[in-house]
């Protein structure tokens, strides 16, 4: 398995400098006395406000059979593919099956996504998405 800090690197790298968004993975162990395991979480902010957390944002994660069954590597391999589509694939919304909104997070923070092509499609974003936080951050 690879290190989480090599794919948030370069992740990071496809990112706008301000505002200042983070994506982070963490495994917090939790021990009982029927055993341990780890509880994984990924969380996105923007600035120091957590926009996208899982599995706090998706209940149906937790009901699913948290921690022991869980969506986290496949928030890696979602986030290696999108480093490695190609820009003009970035806005096709059948780029993954991402049903959590993570893409959409990263194509509103990728710097090499132009503002004009980002507000187009960010218009069809529900009201409430973090992406929509973002581009208001990013564009006022």
């Amino acid at each position: 398995m690879k290190r989480w800090s090599k794919l948030q690197k370069a992740v990071e790298a496809l990112f706008v400098t301000e505002p200042k968004i983070r994506i982070q993975c963490r495994s917090y162990r939790m021990g009982s006395q029927r055993g341990s395991t780890n509880l994984p979480r990924y969380w996105v902010t923007l600035d120091k406000e957590t926009i996208w957390d899982y599995p706090k944002d998706f209940k149906a994660a937790v009901e699913s059979g948290y921690p022991y069954q869980t969506d986290i590597s496949t928030f890696s391999d979602l986030i290696r593919q999108y480093i490695d589509t190609q820009l003009d694939q970035l806005l096709v919304n059948s780029l993954v099956q991402d049903t959590w909104g993570l893409t959409d997070v990263l194509r509103a923070v990728d710097r090499r996504l132009g503002r004009e092509r980002l507000r187009e499609w960010g218009e069809a974003l529900p009201p409430d998405a973090p992406a929509r936080k973002i581009l208001a951050a990013r564009f006022g």
